[in-house]
């Protein structure tokens, strides 16, 4: 394993085992915005030109949802310190989470609504907040007609 970013054969299976669409989490998620009658695009990049894919992403009220992994994008409740390879995964992990920083606000100033989560937050929890957004959306708040006296 030489010159490898894996430390061991054992780790290097375990990474690239690790799937970029279809999670456990975002599957649980994706089954209860479903169920509640919302369709959605899957693995979706919502700007031309941006290399980030949403998670769940709904195209007429512009809403990009991100499932992030708490290893991958540095959960401050259960993230941990590779040990092995520090030099190498320490700036990984720097540069996923200003990648982040960086998707978010470009989608925001591109008037998309960004909602990020983490793997571990309830499923229930993060498709109510969801589906509340959807439900926003598709209502916006109207602002009363002034009329001229």
């Amino acid at each position: 394993m030489t010159g490898s970013w894996a430390s061991s054969e054992g780790a290097r299976r375990t990474m690239v085992a690790n799937r970029r669409r279809d999670t456990q989490p975002e599957l649980r998620i994706r089954r209860l915005l479903h169920a509640a009658g919302l369709r959605y695009r899957v693995d979706f990049a919502p700007l031309h030109g941006l290399r980030s894919r949403a998670d769940i992403v709904f195209t007429k009220q512009r809403i990009a949802v991100f499932i992030d992994g708490c290893f991958w994008h540095g959960c401050p409740t259960h993230a941990t310190a590779p040990k092995a390879n520090a030099d190498y995964w320490g700036p990984k992990l720097a540069r996923n989470r200003a990648r982040d920083t960086e998707v978010s606000r470009r989608l925001v100033e591109s008037g998309w609504e960004v909602l990020r989560f983490w793997e571990h937050e309830p499923p229930e929890e993060v498709a109510k907040v969801i589906e509340e957004k959807w439900l926003e959306s598709m209502n916006p708040p109207t602002t009363p007609i002034q009329t001229a006296r």
